[in-house]
């Protein structure tokens, strides 16, 4: 079974994940956007069971526009977001594709907030559900 580590820029936490993600997705909200410092952000969910996490981390709590939480997970070092939950998916860990550092990670499969999209940016693909 396929087993990936994602890790925070210093190393000090990081979240093994066991198996493949369930569901690998772009989101161009304006929100994701600051989070990760990108015009977008890709994240990969995995079965809560299914994700080990080590080290000392830090939470800090955003409210969506629909008003659901989503509990980012920091290390206090180096500040990178390292894992995620949201209160509205229980039983799943978010964890930013960009920690894994693995080109041959699977490609998203979901692209949301479109119509924040910046009009540069082009995510190819038929099989792709756009919201």
């Amino acid at each position: 079974m396929t087993c990936r580590t994602a890790s925070c820029s210093c190393g000090a936490l990081t979240a093994t994940c066991e198996g493949e993600p369930v569901r690998v997705s772009v989101c161009h909200c304006l929100d994701c956007q600051k989070r990760s410092g990108s015009a977008f952000a890709v994240q990969a969910r995995f079965p809560q069971e299914r994700v080990e996490i080590a080290g000392e981390w830090r939470e800090w709590v955003r409210i969506g526009d629909e008003g659901s939480h989503a509990r980012f997970r920091f290390c206090p070092t180096c500040s990178s977001i390292v894992f995620y939950e949201v209160d509205e998916i229980p039983g799943f860990v978010i964890v930013p594709v960009g920690g894994f550092a693995d080109p041959s990670f699977p490609p998203p499969h979901v692209t949301v907030y479109e119509g924040r999209q910046h009009p540069w940016l082009s995510i190819p693909g038929e099989h792709i559900e756009r919201y």
